[in-house]
């Protein structure tokens, strides 16, 4: 029955104010949940004493009658490349073990000073860099509608967390689809903001002019509540947004102001090879919807879909290259017993023993391309595609407010199915990396369900800065659109 209050954070709070609740009643039921989950592997830590603290803090501050933040009570888990001041964050990594962050990010900072309880950190692909969750040091996170299927990664962690009423609301990271792919698989939200929309400040690098902050939740409307709190400017990111996004408008203000969209539809995106039938007709089926419900719904193409994924590749590993090259062991990181005196000897022998296969794959071929020789060939061409790709977004929102989109080419798939398939594997982040490679955000909506039982959404985009916009109309399909 308390379950029935956390369906959303308007309801949760709504019983908070009305003493139907509280937060010490909320952390133990999450509390529970987390341990009757504990073979899901979701979470890396989990913050039991400190998040039972906490509760019975804001519990006696909303009976003093002193001002609540905008998250009073709300239970957030936060995936383990987020720094949170005095706890672990490990990255999935060995490289990375037992190191206590020294500060809070930005993101954790705002959710704190707004009244939430972060009750753990949560399992993720190593250093984020993966899209099944099972690139872990911590072993794989387990899908809970289907334990023997991947979660989805690199947020899979975060996702599940959610899925699995461990939390109400998560926050992932996002560089070619790791909180939006992970949401299709377990049937939740997955919301991936403008690139700069929300401080990197305190995430932990994969590739730096990709990586975003996102938020899992149950529904639009949550993460919503929970971008309206960590989105803004911050001093010690410099490529944060100036701009201020104003809250979501309630459905009726949407209906009432926005009576409807354009959507562009990309077909040969659609059309594309990998894509499962099922899942092709669930979005062809909703354009149709949208259409009669007296939407502009029109198909376009979108040239060098054929490059994305390699041009994807080849700048996040670059970055990769970059980015990792401080876990020397020297200033923090793994130190292997008994290194060699002879520094790259050392170098070579804390970071062989210390990151796992995929990492040390994307380090060496990130190294490749920015090798001499080689940069002009790979890097600075993947950089062309790139810019390409971001004025053909502009181009399209110049006429479209959405563009329509399947998450992912299949719904979750067997664990361990993809571990000889690497090239599968990436070819699977084709439909959510356009957005991270044009810097717009994008958002997993969970409406369907497969044949096959599995749950999978429907991908929406906007343009860059529009984050309400997708938000409002992530809204409209949740609410209108649901079909499972």
């Amino acid at each position: 029955m308390l379950l029935l209050f956390f369906k959303s954070i308007a309801g949760y709070q709504k019983a908070l104010s009305d003493n139907s609740t509280s937060c010490l009643e909320a952390v133990n039921c999450f509390l529970s949940n987390i341990e009757a989950s504990a073979h899901l592997n979701a979470f890396v830590e989990v913050f039991r004493e400190e998040s039972l603290e906490r509760a019975a803090f804001l519990d006696n501050k909303r009976k003093e009658g002193l001002p609540c933040g905008k998250l009073h009570g709300v239970v957030i888990s936060i995936k383990d490349v987020i720094s949170y001041k005095d706890h672990k964050v490990t990255a999935g990594s060995k490289m990375l073990a037992n190191f206590t962050s020294i500060y809070n990010a930005t993101a954790v900072e705002k959710l704190l000073a707004e009244d939430a309880i972060i009750i753990g950190n949560c399992n993720c692909d190593e250093f984020a860099m993966g899209n099944t969750n099972e690139n872990s040091v911590y072993g794989r996170v387990k899908n809970a509608l289907d334990t023997n299927k991947v979660s989805g990664g690199s947020s899979g962690g975060s996702v599940v967390s959610v899925q699995a009423d461990m939390c109400m609301v998560a926050l992932g990271s996002d560089t070619g689809g790791s909180v939006r792919q992970p949401a299709d698989f377990c049937g939740v939200y997955g919301f991936k903001p403008s690139y700069g929309a929300i401080s990197r400040h305190g995430l932990l690098a994969y590739a730096s002019s990709f990586d975003q902050i996102g938020v899992i939740a149950k529904n639009p409307e949550d993460a919503a509540k929970v971008f309206e709190v960590i989105h803004g400017q911050d001093e010690h990111d410099s490529t944060v947004s100036s701009l201020e996004y104003l809250p979501m408008r309630s459905m009726s203000n949407v209906q009432e102001n926005k009576p409807s969209y354009k959507i562009a539809v990309i077909r040969n995106l659609l059309n594309h090879s990998s894509l499962d039938n099922e899942i092709k007709d669930a979005i062809n089926t909703l354009a149709y919807d949208l259409k009669k419900k007296g939407h502009e719904v029109k198909e376009v193409d979108l040239d060098l879909v054929d490059y994305m994924v390699p041009a994807y590749y080849i700048l996040t590993t670059a970055e990769a290259s970059s980015n990792l090259s401080r876990y020397d062991g020297v200033r923090y990181g793994f130190r292997a017993e008994n290194s060699p005196e002879e520094i790259s000897n050392f170098y070579k022998k804390n970071r062989s023993l210390a990151f796992g296969k995929e990492v040390k794959k994307r380090i060496m071929l990130g190294t490749f391309v920015l090798s001499e020789g080689f940069y002009d060939a790979y890097y600075t061409k993947a950089q062309q595609v790139r810019k390409l790709l971001a004025q053909q977004s502009k181009e399209i929102f110049k006429e479209f407010d959405i563009i329509l989109l399947p998450t992912v080419p299949s719904t979750a798939f067997e664990a361990g199915s993809m571990v000889k398939d690497p090239i599968a594997m990436y070819l699977a982040d084709i439909y959510t990396i356009f957005a991270n490679l044009s810097g717009i955000p994008g958002a997993s909506v969970p409406l369907f369900k497969h044949s096959n039982g599995m749950p999978f959404g429907a991908q929406v985009l906007a343009a860059r800065n529009n984050d309400v916009t997708l938000l409002e109309f992530s809204n409209l399909l949740f609410n209108h659109f649901k079909r499972n």
